[in-house]
């Protein structure tokens, strides 16, 4: 499984990569200047307080991959619906609201997972 990055504008790294201004928390002007860089940036990172996260998500792939998949899930229930359009669609079904525990149970269970399919995953 691959991830890719992730780092909300208001994490520390995004901060000290200059998204600070954003969040009025500039540490320009301080009195370390007569400290060495790394203790200098240390200090400076220290000073800034951070409101988002840095952390890893997992890799859906690319946009277009994504559009194609949410287009087969469509016409896939268009077929079950007997719609040939998105307008009979629209027309033929309703919404139906079910629960936690009914979404958990309509989902595989009890199975060991080994290849994960490009349109399903577990969360």
């Amino acid at each position: 499984r691959s991830f890719k990055s992730y780092r909300g504008m208001g994490s520390l790294g995004a901060m000290a990569q200059g998204s600070s201004e954003r969040y009025f928390q500039s540490t320009d002007g301080d009195s370390s200047a007569s400290v060495s860089a790394s203790d200098g940036e240390s200090n400076r990172l220290a000073k800034l307080v951070p409101e988002g996260i840095e952390g890893r998500v997992p890799y859906r792939g690319s946009v277009s991959m994504i559009i194609y998949q949410m287009v087969g899930g469509l016409k896939s229930g268009m077929g079950y619906c007997g719609c040939s359009t998105i307008a009979e669609l629209l027309q033929k079904t309703r919404f139906v609201r079910i629960s936690g525990a009914g979404l958990r149970e309509s989902h595989v269970h009890d199975v060991m997972i080994t290849r994960e399919a490009p349109n399903y995953a577990i969360e």
